[in-house]
């Protein structure tokens, strides 16, 4: 099958499809990641129902997830980079809906397990296709900026995720929730097809319109073999991704169980602290990379690479705090500095490869994400926690998150270790 182009006319009509098309796959993204932060938010009562051990959680929110999304991500966007995403994207948020909406009607964990695959197969058919279509509505210098806006879906997410949920928690249930959260998906998903235009591929790099023959995923492939930046950016953001991710799925139930904070307190100060410091990590990054790189390419670097470093202390500094309110006050750092790495990263996959073969790149880096991320970031938290649990009892989730403090300065090194590399591959 082959794309139906919608070249606007002008540059105003450029600026409504830009406006339009970046406001919808929002707030779809938006619907993707309050669908996945419910469960971390309501873990408590889920756990106290189904009486599940941190380990079942850890991989009910990062394994069992991950490994559906990361093994549907590639395909999928080998379909987009050949199909209408427009299109394909509207069909995942319909997927990813009803097995949302399924999880408040479970009963047993692997019942959750089996209704947490299907949303991560789901969602895999949002993110990658949403990136190429950016990629085509903005040019190269923009299109870190451009990106970042796009992934403040995932700060928003946390904020509406988290509030919502408290909320839900104490009026309509957990599996009220989740059946709320399906529903508004449902809607959503029509509303992308009629008021987003596929746009045509390559329009906005030089020579624009030179995208039309399909790239083999070998080929794709080839390319993270043969850039040393694509390489790093692949192990820097999967390790940036294990930390985030981390911190993440695990901060809300540290501060309720070893901080002692309330339930509704999640919703009223948590959910608003993690959406503001997430949104600044990754607005302010994009922003700053998309000021400095025309300048000085390394910016893809080390702007993530100073953030990594950050973490350690903030985080760590964070988790010794006696008490819920200073314990959050002084975690707005890491939770700030953990998202730095998202839309750089992004927009150099994008810029690095061609314009048929970028669905597919952004899903490469995405399985790093998933895999080395979601996949395995919250589980070595919830394993840790559970190993300790013994000596430490409810401390051990403290201490449980001090263990990702060495993966935050592994991800600084590679991403410094980038830099070299950049002015190189960028001008290639």
């Amino acid at each position: 099958m082959t794309d139906t182009a919608a070249q606007p006319r002008g540059v105003e009509g450029l600026a409504l499809q830009r406006g339009v098309a970046l406001t919808m796959l929002f707030v779809v993204g938006t619907i993707n990641f309050v669908d996945r932060q419910l469960l971390s938010v309501l873990v408590e009562p889920i756990r106290a129902e189904m009486h599940l051990s941190d380990t079942q959680f850890g991989l009910l929110t990062g394994l069992a997830f991950a490994l559906f999304y990361a093994g549907m991500g590639v395909p999928v966007a080998i379909l987009a980079d050949r199909w209408n995403r427009v299109r394909l994207i509207a069909l995942a948020c319909v997927v990813w809906s009803l097995f949302t909406a399924l999880t408040g009607k479970v009963t047993t964990f692997t019942q959750l397990a089996l209704v947490r695959f299907g949303v991560g197969a789901g969602e895999a058919g949002g993110t990658a296709p949403s990136l190429s279509l950016v990629s085509d509505l903005f040019p190269p210098h923009r299109r870190p900026f451009a990106v970042a806006i796009f992934q403040l879906n995932g700060p928003f997410g946390v904020f509406v995720g988290a509030a919502f949920g408290a909320w839900a928690a104490a009026n309509i249930g957990w599996r009220g929730a989740f059946l709320v959260m399906g529903a508004v998906g449902l809607v959503i998903a029509p509303l992308l097809v009629w008021a987003v235009k596929e746009p045509q591929r390559g329009q906005m790099d030089v020579g624009g319109g030179h995208g039309e023959q399909a790239v083999p995923l070998r080929e794709t492939l080839a390319l993270f073999v043969r850039s040393p930046s694509l390489r790093l950016v692949l192990l820097g953001n999967g390790l940036s991704a294990f930390v985030s991710y981390g911190i993440l799925n695990w901060v809300p139930a540290f501060l309720m169980r070893s901080q002692g904070m309330p339930l509704p307190a999640i919703g009223q100060w948590f959910g608003p602290a993690a959406g503001l410091t997430f949104g600044i990590g990754i607005l302010g990054s994009g922003w700053l990379v998309s000021r400095i790189a025309q300048r000085d390419r390394r910016a893809y670097g080390y702007v993530p690479g100073i953030a990594s470093l950050l973490i350690a202390p903030g985080l760590a500094a964070a988790l010794l705090m006696q008490g819920w309110q200073g314990s959050l006050a002084v975690m707005l750092l890491p939770l700030t500095a953990c998202t730095v790495y998202i839309a750089p990263g992004l927009a150099l996959v994008q810029n690095l490869t061609p314009p048929r073969s970028r669905a597919t790149a952004a899903a490469i880096l995405l399985l790093m994400y998933n895999i080395v991320g979601l996949g395995l970031g919250p589980l070595f938290v919830g394993m840790l926690s559970d190993f300790l649990r013994p000596q430490l009892g409810d401390d051990s989730l403290r201490w449980g998150l001090m263990g990702i403090i060495p993966f935050a300065l592994a991800a600084a090194a590679t991403q410094f270790a980038m830099t070299r590399h950049l002015d190189k591959d960028l001008a290639a």
